[in-house]
């Protein structure tokens, strides 16, 4: 489906809908994901209950091209503050008023805190959402590759080239974003310029965020240090290991993965859309 957004840039979204009556459930990628990613988890979710899920690319990735002849810059803050609620208001328009879950992955979690209308979910998830400082990865090559390849790369292409391993293409404008907030202790908390980081402090929402152990980027000294910033949410942080996981892989961007449909997914969808009590992973305190 095409979704409209107030600044005119068209996002491509894929819906899946069912006759269950339990929440609709907006998902939110991680930087670089396509949505096709999460389309098994949608489906399940619909199949669980959920009156329809909807997955979409952020501007200027996936199935979200650039229109010819648009010259306005793509900043990574327009997907949590332009992209995001247009994807929610397109789902809301399936069954307006109707009760609202979200799910995000890594940055989709952080989105949440910054798109202005946590009001409007009932519930969120999030699965290896942390801050990007760099300081707080356990990926020891991260800041020279970011640093001293891809910001240099990103002043010769407009998007980002697949061979940097970044996974798919995003703007090079976004990049060079996401770059200059990961070189900061803070991370988008200190820029001045984002003056809608403020509206963390505003999200009540209750949270399910979960760690996994063996993600070199979402270590825990990163998650709590976004997961704090949700100062006035109720927060369960929940750490899953590969033994949690039949003893596979999963990292950071492992869980969502089909082949943890039946190990990982039920609990987390009972949550989203019944409130069912999870006793999957380590519990910890954020």
């Amino acid at each position: 489906m095409a979704i409209p957004t107030p600044d005119g840039f068209p996002l491509a979204g894929t819906l899946f809908e069912g006759d269950g009556r339990k929440p609709l459930v907006l998902i939110s990628s991680a930087t670089a994901v396509p949505r096709g990613l999460y389309a098994a988890f949608a489906k399940a979710s619909v199949e669980a209950g959920a009156r329809a899920a909807l997955v979409y690319d952020y501007r200027g990735t996936g199935g979200s091209v650039r229109p010819k002849g648009w010259e306005k810059r793509i900043g990574m803050k327009d997907w949590a503050l332009r992209d995001l609620p247009a994807a929610a208001a397109a789902l809301d328009a399936i069954a307006p008023g109707h009760e609202m879950v979200g799910v995000g992955q890594s940055y989709g979690g952080q989105a949440l805190g910054l798109c202005g209308i946590s009001g409007r979910f009932k519930r969120y998830g999030m699965v290896a959402t942390m801050s990007g400082y760099l300081g707080d990865l356990n990926d020891r090559w991260a800041g020279p590759r970011m640093m001293l390849v891809g910001v240099p790369l990103s002043y010769l292409f407009t998007d980002m080239p697949r061979w940097m391993g970044l996974g798919e293409p995003i703007p090079a404008s976004v990049f060079r974003d996401w770059a200059r907030w990961c070189r900061h202790r803070h991370y988008f908390f200190g820029d001045p310029s984002f003056a809608e980081t403020a509206r963390y402090r505003n999200v009540r929402t209750p949270i399910l965020a979960f760690g996994l152990t063996d993600d070199i980027w979402g270590t825990p000294k990163a998650v709590a240090a976004l997961m704090r910033r949700y100062e006035n949410a109720p927060v369960e942080e929940r750490w899953i290991s590969p033994e949690d996981a039949g003893g596979q892989q999963i990292g950071h961007l492992g869980f969502f993965r089909s082949r943890f449909a039946d190990v990982l997914w039920p609990q987390f969808i009972g949550w989203l859309l019944d409130a069912t009590p999870v006793t999957l992973g380590e519990r910890r305190k954020p």
